[in-house]
């Protein structure tokens, strides 16, 4: 990691810069590429203020904390830095791993598509209807049907961008209609 510290309004310290190498060390191991950490430390009157921006692909990290001594401010600001590392890696995890199409397994799994009976109509009358349909997930069209009094739900499916239906069985359970292919 390429780490800069700065000194305002204190004299500077090899012991407090190797001290804040030594804890941005740590962070090398959580990050997945090299990082630049720029790191301020200042003293004004009786506060010890440490400032850092951590910049790591698409990641931008800040964080800023002061206290009695200049040591305790560098421990809780790293203390900081860990928690907002480990929460963005969560959130990259949960948006790379699929989480939506788990959910989209289980929704699918009481889905059942069965084709039902053509009824013989000899004289049909077809009313034209035009509806907005807008991309999303099955999850959030479930939602949406149960909300509205429609028996039924046209979106378009945000993975696959097809047009999909989603229905109300008489037995309860939802049905979902996609094109093949």
């Amino acid at each position: 990691m390429q780490t800069t510290v700065t000194f305002k309004q204190i004299d500077p310290s090899s012991s407090l810069k190797s001290y804040v190498q030594k804890k941005l060390e740590k962070f090398d191991k959580m990050l997945e590429s090299p990082a630049d950490a720029y790191v301020v430390l200042t003293v004004e009157k009786i506060r010890h203020i440490a400032e850092i921006t951590l910049t790591c692909d698409k990641v931008k990290i800040h964080a800023k904390e002061e206290s009695d001594s200049m040591y305790s401010s560098i421990d809780a600001l790293m203390d900081k830095v860990r928690i907002q590392i480990k929460k963005n890696k969560e959130k990259v995890k949960h948006h790379m791993s699929g989480k939506k199409q788990s959910i989209k397994n289980d929704i699918t799994g009481e889905i059942s598509v069965e084709p039902e009976p053509a009824k013989d109509i000899s004289d049909p009358q077809i009313i034209l209807e035009t509806i907005d349909y807008k991309p999303m997930d099955i999850e959030d069209a479930v939602i949406e049907l149960n909300s509205g009094i429609q028996p039924f739900f046209v979106f378009n499916n945000a993975r696959t961008e097809c047009v999909n239906v989603l229905y109300k069985h008489n037995n309860g359970k939802l049905g979902l209609i996609q094109p093949k292919g």
